[in-house]
């Protein structure tokens, strides 16, 4: 089998204002990459428009209709300070969390081996009722419970390498015994949740929080004492990975010093777990990343590992 790449053309439209660090050069940079002929074997499909159903699974109808509202008909808005909205971004929005969905309903029906989708907005800080931290709606969250709804499967994990915590995730996760949600993350950062002692109702989240200037040995051990151990006991029926690539040491919003083939690592780490517990079943989401050039480079290896585990 082989690793499905799914995008589409609505993300780039996603305007956020000059100067904006969350930008459609982002995309841009990693379409590039999948450009090389090393990637000539991904199956590639455009993102579809995820039913408002599909959303209301995490976010209540009458939010999905604030954030429909609040996209003006020209200029920009904002949400937050950090989040922007512009005539595009809700088409963006949909293509977003529908890219999930189809590559979760790839992935089960043995069509592919796993799922790469590059997209935007970003999708782990939002909460239920509210956008935050460039992110709109929370992808990874729909498509896990997409996975529940339409395919019958219970213990879904999704587990988080962006140098942010993705509060909205575990948010949506933390009373739920069956979903699992593992992150390594900076600390203190944006948004200030993720402590190691948040662990949700039955110990179903597991934060592993680095300090500024931790590099690739202080993230590894993160992943190898704390995360990976109780991913292997929570035993996934389907691996979901929020896949941001902002811990890089070129990255201007953090501290944390790893390198591209940390990412490689992490990523053949996730599938090793993958293949013994779901069949190798695992949907990746493009989350952070503002260092364009290692944003390329941290993606495609990322990738060249999803496509040697399908």
């Amino acid at each position: 089998m082989t690793t499905l790449y799914v995008s589409h053309p609505d993300c780039l439209k996603h305007d956020t204002s000059p100067g904006y660090p969350e930008r459609s050069d982002r995309l841009r940079a990693i379409g590039r990459a999948m450009d090389d002929e090393a990637f000539a074997d991904l199956r590639r499909e455009e993102a579809p428009r995820a039913a408002l159903s599909d959303i209301a699974r995490i976010h209540p109808e009458s939010f999905i209709a604030e954030v429909e509202r609040s996209v003006p008909i020209e200029g920009y808005a904002h949400l937050d300070p950090d989040t922007v909205v512009s005539p595009g971004s809700w088409e963006a929005a949909l293509r977003a969390a529908g890219s999930g969905i189809l590559a979760v309903d790839k992935v089960m029906a043995g069509d592919v081996g796993n799922a790469f989708c590059a997209i935007r907005p970003p999708g782990h800080h939002a909460e239920a009722e509210r956008a935050m931290g460039f992110c709109l709606f929370n992808n990874i969250a729909i498509a896990a419970l997409h996975a529940r709804a339409a395919h019958g499967l219970t213990r879904i994990a999704v587990v988080d390498f962006d140098v942010h915590h993705g509060n909205g995730t575990q948010k949506s996760f933390w009373s739920d015994p069956k979903l699992f949600y593992g992150s390594s993350h900076q600390m203190p950062l944006f948004p200030g949740t993720g402590a190691a002692d948040e662990t949700g109702i039955a110990g179903n989240i597991v934060n592993a929080p680095l300090d500024p200037g931790d590099g690739s040995a202080e993230f590894k051990a993160a992943w190898e004492d704390r995360i990976l151990p109780a991913l292997d006991d929570f035993k996934p029926e389907l691996l979901l990975i929020s896949a941001g690539f902002d811990a890089h040491r070129s990255d201007p919003l953090a501290q944390i010093e790893l390198n591209d083939e940390d990412f490689a690592w992490i990523t053949d780490r996730l599938m090793q777990l993958a293949a013994t517990h779901c069949g190798g079943r695992s949907v990746s989401m493009l989350e952070g990343g503002y260092a364009l050039e290692a944003l390329a480079r941290s993606t495609a290896l990322h990738v060249r590992s999803l496509m040697a585990a399908a």
